[in-house]
């Protein structure tokens, strides 16, 4: 790739006029990269000679047996079958380098995680110390309950401490756990559990999401009656009772969703945990390929895809994204990423990166909205957080709300926010600079994948002058390109599709149990470069800007969904003949489904059956698939091979009557003007 410099060289008076901001001067001085030129000299390093950067980043971390190979891979499925390998034949373990690295370092008695409950009041912290002995005990649980190397433990647990001891001790004894976000049905859950073959599960009786109390056992226990007619029967179902220690806010107790532990596999995690008192519980020496977890994500066909990652690479690069990304360090930082474990950036983020890196993490199981819309600065101020990560979602409410939120908290010990999920409009990443930065914090735009592991285009806080709106250039050992319709690479300026040309340690390995289409997702369509599925422009100066997805997968609130998963949730409704659902635009959710129903000859769309599909949908996949508006569509727009023609759907639903591109290959034309003139008044958010 070319040298990219940038032509600034500005006075701080001058920055916001150019729209281009420098690293903070106090950043400058300790950074790991200080300086563009630094970020330059390091980037030719980790391309020119991948091999001996990677084992400088992986020496500083813990291998029982070490290995002379480095990055292998094809990404050309005209070559054979895509693939990528990181240090074969080297052993290690991600939850040794977690704990007992840091441990060995004179780190035992620092907190590792403070732990901030969905109450204020709910508050407590671990050491690294008391993280191990738990992790340890748990381990054996697992071990003592029949789950063994290579085993999988489904996870369906809110943000709370036994989260991250659940994972970590999967981690410690070779099994691979596959955490499903504590919001998603029972149906979704137990698509999962198949999906994976599931040993073992582990979960709570339920959760409070502000005020509103979720039972989450009677979801699992579904969830486990739907498996079994699959044929896959949960043996070991682990359960923490988690309501009977929360604060309500009147007070009171919390609420009774009847017995926490109502069948014969059922186990409350407290009598496990005290069953296995003085049992020891070794480390498992894993193959730097072995399996570390599996974690669905949607897929454009409806069926969740289980992105498989593994040991060495994925371990070797959470850590190093860590470390640069946030630019932190474990003597001084008290670093917080607000995401739930059960998405990725909870897994590389929340939990592997910091605990890698000997760091005091807040992890937090509360909403950014309750008590109120303070909650952020007052955690930030309470714990002198100098280091934050959140998404794009949040920020935009937390704007609408009004800045007097913000500015009755002290937020001088932040030095770095970085979002993740979507690319931040520069609004957003105005009012972080301006309002909760005080123009003294670096902002992180950060791009990466369930399937990349880590980071793969983000900004070094000490080192990269900042665009608002553009996660700016790729992080070490990452060649992204751009390339056009016919593959072809797009040099300079331009915009096309976003690939990576080469692999990195922590990308994907594959698709769990489905190598057909871990090759046609992300090989098939530019072969010899792996496919995002986003679009992008590059600038003048080589600054990236992601445009979003160039497939039929939409992105709300930061998580990725399937538009055909939502589609398939309305269509099971026995009055609905056929529905499309695309992404329009949103102030605060990014953006939102909007659906597109062709009901059965006869029938209308009244506000109670609208009320039916989207309980459907919450019911069927979770509540952030329920569509924000449903409008009844007499046909859809369709070309002649029966394909609907997305791209006008979202244009209608984003409000534009002009402009809709070639319609001419449609086989009904008219189609087009009957669901302008049937569309909501509230149409866009």
């Amino acid at each position: 790739m070319s040298d990219v410099r940038v032509k600034f060289s500005l006075d701080k008076e001058v920055e916001e006029e150019l729209d281009v901001f420098l690293p903070p001067a106090p950043l400058l001085a300790g950074a790991h990269v200080s300086g563009l030129p630094s970020y330059h000299d390091l980037y030719r390093s980790s391309i020119n000679d991948s091999d001996r950067f990677w084992a400088t980043v992986a020496a500083e971390l813990y291998f029982e047996q070490g290995s002379t190979k480095g990055l292998e891979w094809n990404f050309d499925v005209r070559k054979g079958a895509p693939f990528t390998r990181f240090m074969s034949g080297a052993r290690t373990n991600v939850a040794y380098n977690c704990l007992e690295r840091n441990i060995k370092r004179g780190l035992g008695d620092k907190v590792a995680f403070l732990f901030e409950g969905n109450d204020p009041r709910d508050a407590s912290k671990i050491t690294y110390n008391q993280l191990l002995e738990k992790v340890v005990a748990f381990s054996a649980v697992l071990r003592t309950r029949g789950v063994g190397k290579g085993d999988t433990v489904s996870i369906y647990l809110p943000m709370i401490s036994e989260l991250a001891i659940a994972m970590l001790a999967c981690a410690r004894i070779g099994a691979i756990h596959s955490v499903v976000f504590a919001g998603f049905s029972a149906e979704s859950l137990a698509a999962r559990i198949v999906d994976a073959k599931a040993k073992l599960l582990v979960t709570s009786d339920g959760v409070f999401r502000g005020t509103k109390p979720i039972a989450l056992k009677p979801i699992v226990d579904k969830a486990a009656e739907l498996a079994a007619a699959d044929g896959c029967l949960l043996p070991k179902v682990i359960v923490v009772e988690h309501l009977k220690r929360v604060s309500l806010p009147d007070g009171g107790k919390a609420p009774q969703f009847g017995p926490s532990c109502s069948h014969e596999r059922d186990e409350e995690w407290e009598a496990a945990m005290e069953s296995v008192k003085g049992v020891d519980s070794r480390v498992e020496w894993m193959d730097a390929e072995d399996s570390l977890f599996i974690l669905y994500t949607s897929g454009s066909t409806g069926k969740p895809k289980g992105i498989l990652h593994t040991t060495a690479g994925y371990m070797t690069y959470a850590y190093q994204t860590t470390k640069m990304t946030f630019d932190v360090h474990h003597e001084t930082d008290v670093y917080w990423c607000t995401a739930d474990c059960g998405w990725i950036t909870g897994h590389s983020y929340v939990l592997y990166g910091p605990l890698m890196n000997g760091l005091t993490s807040v992890f937090f199981e509360g909403l950014p909205s309750y008590p109120d819309a303070s909650r952020l600065w007052q955690v930030t101020e309470k714990y002198k957080v100098t280091k934050m990560y959140t998404s794009p979602t949040a920020v935009r409410a937390l704007m609408a709300v009004g800045d007097h939120y913000v500015t009755k908290y002290d937020r001088r010990s932040l030095q770095v926010i970085g979002t993740v999920g979507e690319p931040i409009n520069p609004s957003a990443w105005r009012w972080l600079h301006k309002v909760v930065g005080e123009g003294r914090a670096a902002i992180v735009d950060t791009y990466w994948q369930t399937e990349t592991g880590g980071h793969v285009i983000a900004p070094l806080p000490g080192a990269t002058p900042l665009k608002p709106g553009s996660a700016t250039f790729p992080c070490f050992g990452v060649e992204a390109v751009l390339v056009d319709s016919e593959g072809r690479l797009i040099e300079g300026p331009g915009e096309g599709n976003l690939c990576f040309a080469r692999a990195w340690p922590g990308m994907l390995r594959g698709v769990w149990g489905d190598t057909d289409r871990f090759a046609k997702t992300y090989f098939s369509s530019f072969p010899g470069f792996y496919f995002t599925g986003d679009g992008a422009k590059r600038d003048e100066e080589g600054y990236i800007w992601v445009t979003g997805r160039v497939d039929d997968l939409m992105n709300v609130s930061g998580h990725l969904l399937s538009t055909a998963e939502i589609e398939s949730a309305l269509a099971a409704h026995e009055k609905v003949a056929e529905a499309a659902v695309v992404a329009a635009p949103h102030d605060i959710k990014g953006s939102f489904p909007y659906a597109f129903v062709t009901l059965n000859q006869g029938e209308r769309l009244t506000p109670s059956l609208v009320a039916e599909l989207k309980q459907l949908a919450r019911t069927k996949i979770g509540p952030i698939a329920v569509p924000d508006i449903i409008q009844q569509a007499p046909g859809l727009p369709k070309t002649r091979s029966g394909k609907v023609t997305r791209r006008i759907l979202r244009k209608i639903a984003e409000g534009f009557d002009n402009g809709l591109g070639d319609t001419t290959t449609l086989i009904d034309e008219s189609v087009i003007t009957q669901l302008i003139a049937g569309r909501p008044s509230n149409a866009v958010g």
